[in-house]
């Protein structure tokens, strides 16, 4: 089967697994999201199934399988699978990372776990668990035990506790289901309790944890299940033990066939973090933001008011080499598979304006466990002050070139951001003097921005201060009330921008050469920003259009990738990434009608 995006996200915050539309996982890493995986056939070129030589896959296969169909579980990543042949005999498959709180804590273990149901019939299944180390280079030795199989990988050895026939599993025979079967693939030790109790009561109490926290999300009116299934997938991407936010569950998707544009997103951009965090917000999932805002804290503190990076491990690592993986041939055999990824050298200087950003919300809600004092606003002005620093300095921007630097105007309007919050949040805390400091340097920032990328012959802004550059970033100019929706400036840029890098239905980034030639592709986040700017300057029909668009282009599971093909339709880039899942939410809500409408 050719790999495509049509998958399926469990996780619990500390793993994940993709599960494919034929019910298999093919991708998932341990012993947390940037750890190797353990699933790895999606970046894998040997065909799945009994053929020899393949591996990183678990699957249950029924046989003379002729229809398969998935769903979740209502508000939940709790995934139901059912398999049926072409007499009728079926199975269900309940698939799920447990995770629910136990003895006052969370506990998400590296674990996951499968039951399977007979539904009709006398079905008759095959299951290959096939773990593979070394990324993808090496199948993990393996012992068994009466009731479990052990599988020795590079950082863990993980456990398959079965109530299945044990020798079946391990000889991959075809057998009856007759009654549930339950499989937990975890940690390295003796399940203290019957599995099939035990399994049921750990998916009674994830599913009933995850309702409980859909529940207390603040939904828009219209698209509520497009928006509790991004905003579930977003809680995913946080890795709850630091509260690090990854910017997808992936690595080294293509962003076209054959660009050679793989990027290994396991990890936590300052960025992205931030756009998230911003999303979940409106959604009152507040708990993402405290967890992110304790791992902020120490990034700063470990910087000691230098540079920031623009991402970092979800441990809080800083160096994040770039190699590949040379036993994987990539997603459709599209090499090179990169772990890592070196763009942790670069300088981006709106990682400045998103660490305030982020932060400026803790001064101001008092919903918060930890409402931010005068402290922690000291420990912010270092950021605010590499911010003046740089603002007006080149850098690679929120794109990440390699092989060139600009100063970009984005950078520098996040850097405007981070010092026009800190004056509110000196002014909210009576800081009058501090108050204004930071706005007089705000100021100068802003004046300095204006002159030196507004481009009078073309009407608009430039992305760059040196050239006369197009950029859908250039939309962000508004959400960062550097302008308004009614200033000429930006009713210029927009509409230089929405004809210049417009194709159809979605946004380019960019439609110039990068260090890989031209993109062909569109960035799904852009579109979401031009929705936005539509809303903001009064063209909803138009907005509103475009939204459904995007909603219909999700995958089966209600999910984007980073990028899609504007042609076709096909969604390329790592999966499921949080800047689409992003401005999905932000878009819908925005443009819902009000819930007084439907009361």
């Amino acid at each position: 089967m050719t790999a495509t995006l049509d998958l399926w996200p469990i996780g619990n915050c500390q793993v994940s697994a993709l599960v494919d539309r034929a019910g298999r996982f093919v991708w998932g890493c341990v012993p947390r999201v940037d750890g190797e995986p353990t699933f790895c056939s999606l970046l894998d070129d040997h065909p799945r199934g009994g053929e020899e030589g393949s591996h990183g896959f678990w699957e249950i296969d029924l046989e003379d399988c002729v229809e398969t169909r998935q769903a979740y579980v209502r508000n939940t990543p709790v995934l139901r699978t059912e398999h049926r042949d072409a007499d009728g005999n079926a199975i269900e498959v309940i698939d799920f990372a447990p995770r629910f709180r136990r003895n006052g804590r969370m506990y998400r273990p590296v674990a996951f776990c499968r039951i399977v149901r007979p539904v009709a019939g006398s079905p008759r299944i095959r299951v290959r668990l096939r773990p593979a180390t070394d990324w993808g280079a090496r199948v993990p030795e393996r012992t068994r035990g009466t009731n479990h199989i052990r599988y020795v990988l590079g950082e863990m050895t993980l456990r398959l506790s079965t109530s299945a026939p044990i020798g079946w599993i391990e000889d991959e025979r075809l057998f009856r289901v007759e009654r549930p079967l339950y499989f937990f693939l975890g940690p390295d030790e003796s399940f203290s309790t019957e599995i099939p109790t035990a399994v049921e009561a750990m998916l009674d109490h994830t599913v009933a944890g995850w309702r409980h926290w859909v529940r207390g999300l603040a939904t828009p009116a219209e698209w509520q299940d497009p928006v509790i299934r991004a905003a579930i997938t977003l809680k995913l991407c946080q890795h709850e033990e630091t509260g690090a936010i990854v910017a997808a569950l992936t690595t080294s998707i293509p962003e076209h066939a054959g660009s050679q544009r793989n990027w290994d997103y396991r990890f936590c951009w300052i960025r992205d973090a931030y756009y998230t965090v911003q999303a979940l917000n409106r959604l009152g999932a507040l708990d993402v933001l405290e967890g992110y805002l304790e791992y902020l804290r120490n990034i700063v503190d470990n910087a000691k008011g230098g540079h920031i990076q623009p991402l970092y491990g979800v441990g809080g690592e800083a160096r994040l080499p770039e190699r590949h993986a040379e036993a994987l041939a990539g997603y459709r055999g599209m090499g090179p598979v990169r772990v890592g990824n070196q763009a942790y050298e670069q300088f981006q200087h709106d990682a400045y304006g998103q660490i305030v950003l982020s932060n400026a919300q803790a001064f101001f809600d008092q919903r918060l466990l930890r409402i931010a004092g005068e402290q922690d606003f000291e420990a912010l002005e270092p950021v605010g002050e590499r911010a003046w620093e740089s603002f007006d300095q080149a850098d690679a921007g929120l794109w990440e070139l390699r092989t060139r630097s600009h100063v970009h105007t984005y950078s520098a309007a996040m850097c405007w951001a981070a010092c026009d919050r800190l004056a509110g949040v000196a002014e909210h805390l009576g800081l009058a003097e501090r108050a204004t400091f930071w706005a007089t340097r705000a100021d100068a920032m802003r004046k300095r921005i204006e002159t030196a990328a507004w481009r009078p012959d073309t009407n608009r802004m430039s992305a760059t201060f040196s050239g006369d550059d197009l950029d859908a970033s250039l939309i962000q100019l508004l959400d960062l009330r550097f302008v308004e929706p009614d200033d000429p400036r930006f009713r210029g840029t927009l509409e230089a921008v929405e004809a210049g890098l417009r194709r159809g239905s979605h946004m380019l980034r960019y439609a110039t050469e990068d260090d890989f030639g031209l993109p062909h592709t569109a960035f799904n986040v852009c579109t979401f920003w031009l929705i936005e700017a539509l809303h903001a300057t009064g063209r909803v029909d138009d907005a509103r259009v475009l939204l459904e668009e995007m909603i219909a282009r999700r995958t089966p599971a209600g999910l984007l990738s980073e990028d899609i093909d504007p042609n076709s339709g096909e969604l390329w880039g790592n999966y499921p990434q949080t800047y689409s899942l992003v401005g999905l939410i932000n878009s819908a809500m925005l443009l819902s009608k009000p819930w007084t409408e439907v009361r």
